[in-house]
């Protein structure tokens, strides 16, 4: 077989991610513990046979880069193909369009790049969905068919079709219609984002008025008949862009056999990951069905809960249907319930992070975000003792004990940083009034 070129899209902002993405770009967001999101799609290059690698950042770049590093955790540190990261620039008789403009023009600032390479397809991936997929049958079936593109595609719950392109195929798998995003969607057959295009196809459809391939470049390739598939995916799949998708998604990995199965040995995820002593579990600890990362010290209760690397649990602590990053201190007595917190938080004594039944309680500051009932509490920030926060908060990063307003924190509200001054934003609106505006 011909060899392929992967591009993969890294530059998305994630602002429906919240403040987990607001200090990084969303494939560095941490998952599943001491992964990445990114680690999926860099792990299924390597483990399909694909050693030629484009990574194109752009928000926040600094933590993927970091991560990312020489690509020897995914053995693309090699002297032919490996691993490249594009970043944008400003190009002679462009005017001040520095910033990718969306997915298709993201890769048509690099297709000097692209062409360079001797690969005859160009694989086209996003840098921010949670699964395992061989690219090898799916480049096979784009050959095969002699298409122009091939898109993966799979079925997705009716009512989170409008976030996605949705299609039809006919009998030979050709596609038939297009709707990208539709509001009223005639169909729960999702396009993956994920395309093979001939290096042909890409230049000839590549131009400065298509910004989105979604959106212009396969619309504009159907109006004009060009050959168009699409290949049925039916693997566990998840684009983890939303806060809930994000939880969900983590929780998937505790059933007693996920759907995507991080022990497989034959489909390693690899990532990048810095030696840590293995996980202590202490005398009066209690672990249920819960995921503890290396260098992780637990003296309290984990149920349900996802701990990245270095967490620390103290006595009498409750971690509950949560997901905790990296090197986060939950000290005694306190509980965290249905939350997602962020690196380097501390959460003092008797704390309680989620309190109460308010699920309907929408964040003020977020109503389309933070509808679910889940808090977030934002990179350093600290959650100070005996404080109880309610459901659908946000704590930003870098928040203080002096940034806490009073001991209770209403369910929906919003706790800011600030030197020196003391905030806490009003509660939202439950979802069936209109929500508040700050």
């Amino acid at each position: 077989m011909k060899s392929a070129l992967a591009v993969i899209l890294a530059g998305g902002e994630g602002e429906r991610l919240s403040l987990l993405s607001s200090e990084r770009a969303k494939p560095a967001v941490p998952f599943g513990g001491k992964y990445r999101i990114i680690d999926f799609a860099l792990s299924n290059c390597i483990n399909s046979g694909i050693t030629d690698v484009m990574v194109l950042t752009q928000y926040n770049p600094r933590s993927l880069n970091d991560h990312i590093g020489l690509g020897r955790a995914w053995d693309l540190d090699r002297n032919s193909g490996g691993i490249r990261l594009m970043q944008p620039y400003i190009a002679r008789g462009r005017g001040n369009m520095d910033w990718y403009r969306g997915t298709a023009d993201a890769v048509l600032r690099n297709l000097t790049s692209v062409m360079e390479s001797p690969a005859d397809v160009v694989l086209v991936l996003a840098g921010d969905h949670i699964y395992k997929m061989d690219y090898d049958p799916f480049i096979r079936a784009h050959r095969r068919h002699r298409a122009d593109v091939t898109i993966a595609v799979r079925p997705v719950p009716l009512g989170d079709a409008h976030r996605f392109g949705i299609l039809a195929l006919d009998d030979s798998d050709a596609v038939v219609e297009w709707q990208e995003k539709p509001e009223h969607p005639r169909s729960d057959l999702a396009s993956m984002g994920i395309y093979v295009f001939t290096k042909r196809a890409l230049v000839e459809w590549l131009s400065e008025s298509r910004v989105d391939f979604g959106r212009h470049v396969i619309p504009a390739m159907l109006e004009a008949r060009a050959r168009v598939f699409g290949y049925a995916f039916d693997g566990y799949w998840q684009d983890v862009g939303t806060v809930e998708s994000y939880w969900q998604a983590n929780m998937d990995l505790l059933a007693e056999r996920p759907e995507l199965d991080l022990d497989d040995r034959a489909w390693v995820i690899h990532t990048r990951s810095e030696e840590r002593p293995p996980a202590r579990i202490g005398p009066t600890a209690a672990v249920h069905r819960s995921m503890i990362s290396h260098g992780c010290v637990i003296n309290g209760t984990v149920e349900r809960s996802v701990l990245g690397p270095g967490v620390h649990v103290g006595i009498g602590a409750v971690v509950r249907d949560s997901i905790v990053f990296l090197d986060t201190d939950i000290r005694a007595g306190a509980v965290v319930d249905r939350a997602i917190i962020d690196k380097n938080v501390t959460i003092y004594p008797n704390a309680v992070v989620g309190q109460g039944d308010d699920m309907d309680v929408v964040n003020r500051q977020e109503p389309t975000r933070l509808t679910t009932g889940i808090t977030l509490v934002g990179k350093r920030a600290v959650v100070p003792r005996g404080v109880r926060l309610g459901r659908n908060c946000k704590v930003a990063e870098n928040a203080r004990a002096t940034d806490f307003r009073s001991r209770v924190v209403r369910s929906g509200s919003s706790v800011e940083a600030h030197r020196g001054a003391v905030q806490v934003a009003p509660a939202g609106a439950r979802r069936s009034g209109r929500p508040a505006v700050v």
